[in-house]
């Protein structure tokens, strides 16, 4: 829908609400949100001005809808959860081309890296209790709302997996582990299902809401204490609860502020359950991009992140590992390939790969966020002309030392088959050798030097 369609439609929306002659202005579709549009406009009437979100989404099978989102989020903040207060919901896209939602806008930050820079240890121990208690509140809330789901995410994510068609030896390997090292069930409660930093708006006071209510579902409440704490919401923090703080202060905290007692093994399954869904959330992704639904060099560039949530589940699955793996050749980008002159192919993305960094640094906005994408993309892409070829060697050796004679995508594919099966279950240190050496060439390629950073 064009901009002033949409005003016109808002205004119509807000006019029974608001007063007569209430009018829309400043709309802005703000950047972020990877299921929703989200827009930004103030709504005056009179001297009265408004500053009010609008989100709108079309339906699906996965995220919750407006008038569900709308209602757990009053449960929550009658529970004691921040919350933006929600002026209208609708389901309906007769008025805005979608479904909809209207909230409140809550000054404040929701850049991690710019909240991580402010905080000194106080703060960030502060944070982490109000999260803490965010969590405690959003889990006593009632859950009577129609149409809010129970969910059981194991089997969620091994359907969607399976339908996917495109697992990994990894992958195959943690739902085993999973199924085997489950802990007893909690009691059910409201879920938010997307409790992490960047989900936060937080001022000099600390939180003040809670955003983005669309996964939320009835199930175990230690769910949201385990997503808390995936490395990816971690922005680069050693810290493994949000990045602001332990395990056990979470624990802690949580259980003072009213929640149920959990232990950290228990927050630890849950991580890296949480790990495993952002790994296929990843895929998922890339295939929006390479299905064509939305062409995005953001989307297709999130699909080569999958390797960086196999290796921090290899960390919670088989244990930490400092070993090296045996290094890919570099060829030399002295001769290109023939018939083809100097640059070589390494050369030219090599050029381009600068230009773009010189566009990002000089670009502000959703323009330069994507040249910086782009960058990365272009030095994956050089690394892997670079490294591919003695790569693709390398595992073609790992897998026969397994006894896959299969090679490249399809002897991965094998290997993942025969860890379901239970085939390789008496040789569990070699596979993990194999698995966690392929997963860290992936990452010389996509990341490099990933998984030598401190979690």
């Amino acid at each position: 829908m064009a901009t002033g369609d949409l005003a016109a439609g808002l205004t119509e929306v807000l006019r029974p609400l608001l007063g007569a002659g209430t009018e829309v202005e400043n709309l802005r579709a703000l950047t972020g949100g990877a299921s929703r549009t989200t827009w930004a406009f103030d709504a005056v009437t009179g001297p009265q001005r408004r500053a009010l979100i609008l989100r709108t989404a079309p339906p699906d099978d996965i995220h919750a809808g407006m008038e569900l989102e709308a209602a757990v989020q009053a449960a929550a903040a009658d529970a004691g959860a921040p919350v933006p207060r929600v002026l209208v919901a609708s389901d309906s896209a007769a008025a805005l081309g979608n479904p909809f939602l209207i909230c409140d806008e809550i000054a404040g930050e929701t850049i991690v890296r710019r909240i991580q820079r402010k905080l000194d240890d106080g703060g960030r121990r502060e944070l982490l209790v109000q999260c803490a208690q965010a969590l405690a509140a959003i889990h006593r809330a009632e859950t009577t709302a129609p149409g809010l789901a129970e969910q059981d995410p194991l089997a969620q994510w091994r359907e969607m997996l399976d339908a996917m068609a495109d697992t990994t030896a990894t992958f195959e390997w943690a739902f085993r582990w999973l199924a085997a090292n489950r802990p007893a069930p909690s009691p059910t409660c409201l879920v938010h299902g997307d409790f992490r930093m960047g989900n936060l708006i937080v001022g000099p006071d600390g939180i003040r809401a809670v955003l983005d209510w669309e996964l939320a579902h009835r199930g175990d409440p230690i769910e949201d204490l385990g997503w808390f704490c995936v490395r990816a919401w971690r922005f680069g923090s050693p810290a493994v609860a949000g990045g602001v703080g332990s395990v056990q202060q979470l624990i802690d905290a949580y259980i003072a502020a009213g929640g149920a007692p959990v232990t950290v093994d228990e927050v630890r399954w849950w991580e890296a359950l949480g790990t495993l869904r952002w790994g296929l959330i990843c895929i998922l992704q890339a295939s929006v991009h390479l299905g064509g639904a939305s062409r995005s060099v953001e989307l297709a560039a999130i699909g080569r992140r999958t390797a960086e949530n196999e290796e921090d589940l290899l960390e919670i699955v088989a244990g930490p590992s400092d070993r090296v793996p045996a290094p890919a050749a570099r060829p030399s980008v002295e001769v290109g390939a023939a018939p083809h002159d100097r640059p070589t192919a390494a050369e030219l993305l090599e050029a381009v790969e600068e230009y773009l960094t010189e566009v990002r640094d000089g670009v502000p906005g959703r323009l330069g966020f994507h040249a910086r994408v782009a960058a990365n993309v272009v030095a994956t892409v050089r690394r892997e002309i670079e490294l591919g070829p003695d790569q693709a060697r390398l595992l073609d050796e790992r897998l026969a030392s397994l006894g896959i004679s299969v090679t490249g995508r399809a002897g991965e594919a094998e290997l993942a088959a025969a860890i379901r099966r239970g085939d390789l279950d008496d040789r569990v240190d070699e596979v993990t050798d194999v698995v966690r050496a392929t997963v860290r060439d992936k990452l010389a390629v996509s990341n490099p030097g990933y998984w030598e950073r401190p979690l």
